[in-house]
């Protein structure tokens, strides 16, 4: 994830414009080493998510409601599946689907469940939004944050990265620490157990 120095997510509704291109590569390299990518689909929406780079690599769209375009390019690709609720309306039949929770998604179960989909998959990266990162945190299962700090105030109203969860005091421990000259801050913050 990126932000603001004051807490802010996106501009004009898409992080993009909080990062610069170290803030990118830290993501492409992360993205690469992961065995799967989980993202809500509003975030595949707004940020145009295509099939991903890395050979065998699925990316979880989380969704309770559905909505998302079976035809784009990630879903035709083979990569894209759905994460999403037994009472969702969608056709199994042109994608796989991992039913999760009976109106709205069980994240916990979703994530203990991800082999059902890649029976390999060890690693499993997710890249928000932020509504769905505030679920992965009332479910409990973030290990890691990887946050990259923008040097920038950004205003307005955007969310912060765990918007919607309730309050929690989660404890993690500063793993690495760099800067760059352009003055971002990237950290990574692994869960103290």
């Amino acid at each position: 994830m990126v932000m603001s120095l004051d807490g802010s997510i996106s501009v004009d509704g898409l992080s993009g414009g909080l990062g610069n291109p170290n803030d990118v590569d830290v993501l492409l390299t992360l993205r690469s080493m992961a065995d799967m990518i989980l993202v809500g689909a509003g975030t595949v929406r707004e940020e145009g998510y295509g099939p991903p780079k890395k050979r065998g690599q699925r990316v979880g769209v989380v969704t309770n409601s559905a909505d998302v375009d079976l035809d784009s390019d990630l879903f035709a690709s083979g990569a894209g599946f759905v994460i999403t609720n037994e009472a969702a309306d969608i056709d199994e039949s042109r994608v796989d689907v991992l039913r999760s929770g009976p109106e709205r998604v069980d994240v916990a179960r979703a994530v203990r469940r991800l082999g059902e989909i890649d029976p390999a998959v060890t690693y499993v990266q997710a890249e928000g939004g932020a509504g769905f990162n505030g679920s992965l945190l009332d479910a409990d299962v973030i290990d890691e944050l990887d946050l990259s700090i923008s040097p920038n105030l950004a205003g307005g109203s955007g969310p912060r990265i765990t918007a919607g969860a309730a309050e929690h005091l989660r404890r993690f421990e500063l793993s690495h620490l760099l800067s760059d000259t352009d003055g971002f801050v990237f950290g990574r913050w692994i869960r103290a157990r």
